[in-house]
């Protein structure tokens, strides 16, 4: 007896079709948004929900975020307007903050890697400057205020000086660790090759600390942001930090609570750039 066997076609599911026939970097982007941008604006929403039933009950001490966005809807729509002295719109706040950091950072990135690469190559520099560190790292930012005023006599230079020591320290640390972890096969390929101090400096030292260095900057460049706000909330002018202070002071709790959330923002993307650039520097090899 003859049997007739049929194969039946294989027919994919309506999603298992579509995901197919996406293209591959489709596929990755989706991937990417499904593992890393989905899980924190699900607890982010989440949070907000939270905040919002808090907010909305009657004789709740904090507005809600759908109050905050209403009381602050002229401030998102207008962030750069200018109506002459400290009555200037957030976006020109945020600036001021950033350019003071950015001048006590990179006095700070200067002094720090040269500070502790010093200590990090002599034994000596170690013995005599890390108790000295060790110290001076422990002051609270804020406690360098008074004395920066009354050295510079000026708010805008005091805060910079208020950056500058308060991040140096992660900066001097984790490069004297990573210059002192260097391995010894380096040094030795560096006396058989005979390289001069520049050379070694650049071809050996730099490359092999650089991991440390910048976990060292990504500690410093955040304590830069926060030692800025608060430092001028006392020295006054133009700056986030003092916009805080004063919306404080007219009972506009929606713009301080706007504020902190681009302090926060703008917190995060400084330090994803200083990571970003560690990972370029180190070819992956910094933390991220």
């Amino acid at each position: 007896m003859n049997t007739t066997e049929t194969i039946e076609p294989i027919r994919l599911s309506a999603p298992a079709a579509a995901s197919s026939a996406l293209p591959g970097w489709l596929k990755t982007a989706s991937r990417g948004f499904v593992n890393h941008v989905l899980p924190p604006l699900v607890v982010i929403g989440l949070l907000v929900l939270v905040w919002e039933m808090l907010g909305s009950r009657p004789g709740a001490a904090l507005p809600a975020p759908s109050r905050v966005i209403e009381d602050t809807w002229e401030l998102i729509l207008h962030p750069f307007y200018d109506n002459g002295g400290n009555d200037v719109g957030i976006a020109w706040q945020l600036l001021a903050s950033l350019q003071r950091v950015a001048y006590g950072y990179s006095l700070a990135v200067v002094a720090g890697v040269s500070l502790g690469v010093l200590v990090g190559q002599s034994t000596w520099a170690l013995r005599g400057l890390d108790p000295l560190f060790q110290v001076l790292r422990t002051v609270p930012p804020l406690a360098w205020l008074p004395i920066s005023l009354a050295g510079f006599q000026d708010g805008n230079p005091s805060a910079i000086f208020v950056i500058f020591i308060t991040s140096i320290w992660p900066i001097i640390i984790n490069t004297s660790i990573g210059i002192r972890n260097i391995p010894e096969d380096y040094r030795n390929v560096a006396r058989v090759i005979r390289l001069n101090g520049i050379e070694y400096f650049i071809k050996i030292m730099l490359p092999a600390a650089a991991p440390f260095i910048f976990s060292g900057l990504r500690i410093g460049v955040g304590l830069s942001w926060l030692a800025i706000i608060a430092a001028e909330m006392l020295i006054g002018g133009v700056g986030i930090g003092f916009f805080i202070w004063d919306a404080w002071n007219s009972s506009r709790i929606s713009d301080i609570i706007l504020a902190l959330v681009y302090v926060g923002l703008i917190g995060f993307l400084l330090d994803r750039v200083v990571a970003w650039i560690g990972r370029a520097v180190t070819h992956g090899t910094s933390a991220s």
